[in-house]
């Protein structure tokens, strides 16, 4: 497959995952910041506010959104790279995590590894291929007396030559460089990897080879992703099920065809009907968002996407709709969905 799918028909089919692999459970990452509002207290960036999911064993999770609502952010929290304001992250059968001191994250985090956005600023520069694929070898003291050996392996599974290990980065295409990315996050041998937008700073054809390889990689190791982006068609391809985020907040989740054939809120409407389509003519009236995306600093009251929302009502201001299961996995955080859905079944 040379191409990336835009038709959600074209969807990886869902995994039968063994249970739940990660478990996170009303997430918050508040950022403090100067000032204070009218009633005297300091001010705080709600980067991601009570956000909850689960991602099962071999499954594909995507996280969408526009940029600055809480995706990298979610995906940091996963891994504590920063330190979460409240909730609770479970993997597996595990405690939870975050009660446990920093110091006694190394199993964890051999289960758990990241591919990052920029696949050149990632790299140490100053560090051979070999050197920055082993050196996690290094850290956990795996393939002792075999590293190299191992790397090689690591490097021709994402389809790099073995001598690779001996070149810099600079010396790389950026496409081959976020090969090296994904081949360090597979050293450990995980579970579940973290993907922040992985192809977003690559050319299009570059993309879907490394799509592509991902998949492949899942299928063959069992893997499970949390794929970040906001390229729809690119999720679209990937992914099992389908998170949507809004100012720091999950407004719908279920299966990705469900989401992509049937979207039931109206931020997620429009994100799709902007995704570029073969035929301009069809598609019928869009939905247009109005205005700009509130700031997490003092965010609207009421549903927070209300102030952009076409079909928002007075009650939208004031209420605050959580994530309700309207179909069977499918979830969405908008009482005038919620409402209409509940009518739609009484009819039938």
């Amino acid at each position: 497959m040379n191409t990336i799918a835009t038709d959600a028909t074209e969807t990886a089919q869902p995994a039968q995952a063994d249970g739940v692999l990660l478990r996170a459970e009303h997430l918050k990452k508040f950022f403090p910041v100067k000032g204070h509002d009218e009633a005297g207290n300091p001010l705080v960036l709600k980067a991601v506010d009570d956000v909850s999911f689960e991602i099962g064993r071999g499954e594909t999770l995507g996280l969408v959104g526009e940029s600055g609502c809480g995706k990298t952010t979610t995906g940091r929290l996963l891994l504590r790279l920063i330190e979460p304001t409240a909730g609770n992250l479970h993997l597996g059968d595990s405690p939870d995590l975050y009660k446990i001191p920093q110091r006694q994250w190394l199993p964890y985090r051999r289960r758990v590894q990241m591919i990052f956005q920029d696949p050149y600023s990632s790299l140490n520069p100053r560090m051979s291929i070999g050197s920055i694929v082993g050196e996690a070898l290094v850290i956990h003291g795996l393939a002792k007396g075999r590293r190299a050996e191992r790397v090689a392996e690591l490097l021709e599974d994402c389809g790099l030559p073995a001598d690779t290990a001996n070149r810099y980065p600079h010396e790389l295409s950026g496409g081959q460089r976020q090969r090296v990315g994904v081949a360090r996050a597979l050293a450990v041998e995980p579970e579940l990897i973290i993907a922040d937008e992985p192809v977003s700073a690559l050319d299009v054809s570059i993309q879907a080879q490394i799509i592509n390889l991902l998949e492949d990689l899942r299928a063959r190791h069992g893997l499970a992703y949390l794929f970040i982006a906001h390229d729809l068609s690119v999720v679209g391809h990937i992914s099992h099920r389908v998170a949507v985020m809004y100012l720091g907040k999950i407004v719908e989740l279920g299966p990705t065809r469900e989401v992509f054939t049937n979207p039931l809120h109206p931020y997620t409407e429009a994100l799709l009907q902007a995704v570029p389509k073969m035929d301009p003519r069809g598609g019928g009236k869009k939905i247009m968002l109005e205005g700009d995306v509130p700031s997490p600093i003092n965010p609207p009251s009421g549903c927070p996407f209300h102030p952009r929302c076409p079909k928002a009502t007075p009650e939208c201001s004031t209420y605050v709709p959580q994530l309700q299961e309207v179909e069977p996995g499918h979830w969405v955080s908008c009482c005038l969905c919620v409402q209409r859905e509940v009518e739609k079944r009484n009819s039938k």
